[in-house]
């Protein structure tokens, strides 16, 4: 990789890294569930106005959108609204790459290598030591609704390999088309209309500025610009080459929210979460040949694989 190209991936990294505490600006002002809506409305417009749909059946468009938009976003909207911080989110969600390698051996039949399975167990049993954690010092809930939204990501990620879209940017804008309808469905009905009201009235107001920031970041940068400088590195250089970089992007969370909120890192959580990304990254790692073949040849754009760091596409 080019000295240009692996600063590009380092803007990405920072990119989704910032996108944790510029999510929980968002959710300062609105409801988690409206968020979510509103999130994927604003991408929606300007993709069904300008953006052909990718030649992939409806079917599985909807399987995308509903794994990596209505489950991934409104699990940890929904845990970051009940008190997980966010950097801590962006560790826990590293539990999506166990997640789709197990999803895949289910659905696709794919076969987990004794690498995966000892990297999965690994990540799983470091997961568990945060929960644990977090049950003695602070509530339970964030966590499991955080792990949700990580089973949804990999749901998503599932999906997106049998979607096999030949333009996976494509794929991303118009997944957006899925979630604002049924989220904002279920936001009017637990959230309720006066709230989601409230929230839409004061956005305009100088108090509501930083939320609206974070809700502009999330849609701009992070996903329209992170994910199109991803899907450019993707297409030039093997997965095994770019995938590594998506390890360093808790690293970046955990302290830009230090930063933004003071949010001082638990000891036991920090190491808990190095060993989930530690697992996650030796589970991802391709077999010794694998690798040697892959530094030789170059990806077509329409290859896919189950590599989980590959097809999360939007898990910021």
């Amino acid at each position: 990789m080019s000295p240009r190209d692996r600063l590009l991936a380092l803007v990405v990294v920072v990119c989704w890294g910032v996108n944790f505490p510029m999510t929980a600006l968002a959710l300062d002002h609105f409801p988690p569930m409206f968020l979510v809506a509103l999130r994927f409305a604003l991408l929606a417009v300007p993709t069904l106005l300008f953006v052909p749909r990718p030649a992939i059946p409806w079917s599985r468009l909807l399987m995308v959108g509903v794994g990596l938009g209505i489950l991934q976003f409104g699990f940890l909207y929904l845990g970051m609204a009940a008190g997980m911080p966010s950097g801590l989110a962006s560790l826990v969600l590293q539990a999506s790459a166990p997640a789709t390698v197990v999803i895949a051996a289910i659905w696709l039949r794919e076969r987990i290598t004794r690498r995966q399975a000892i990297g999965i167990g690994v990540a799983v049993l470091a997961l568990a030591v945060i929960a644990a954690h977090r049950s003695q010092v602070a509530a339970l809930l964030p966590v499991v609704l955080t792990l949700c939204a990580a089973v949804g990501w990999g749901l998503g990620n599932v999906a997106v390999r049998r979607a096999a879209a030949p333009d996976p940017l494509r794929l991303t804008l118009w997944m957006s088309v899925v979630p604002p309808v049924p989220m904002l469905a279920l936001s009017l009905v637990v959230e309720g209309p006066e709230r989601i009201g409230d929230s839409l009235a004061g956005a305009f107001t100088v108090a509501a500025l930083p939320s609206v920031i974070g809700l502009l970041y999330v849609v701009l940068v992070a996903t329209v610009l992170g994910y199109g400088l991803w899907t450019r590195l993707l297409a030039a250089y093997p997965s095994s080459t770019v995938a590594p970089f998506s390890m360093l992007v808790p690293v970046v969370g955990v302290f830009a929210s230090w930063v933004a909120f003071d949010e001082v890192p638990d000891l036991v959580e920090v190491c808990a979460g190095v060993v989930v990304v530690a697992g996650v990254l030796f589970a991802s790692r391709p077999p010794r040949g694998a690798r040697a073949a892959g530094g030789r040849a170059v990806p077509s754009r329409c290859e896919h694989d189950v590599s989980p760091r590959r097809d999360a596409t939007l898990g910021t």
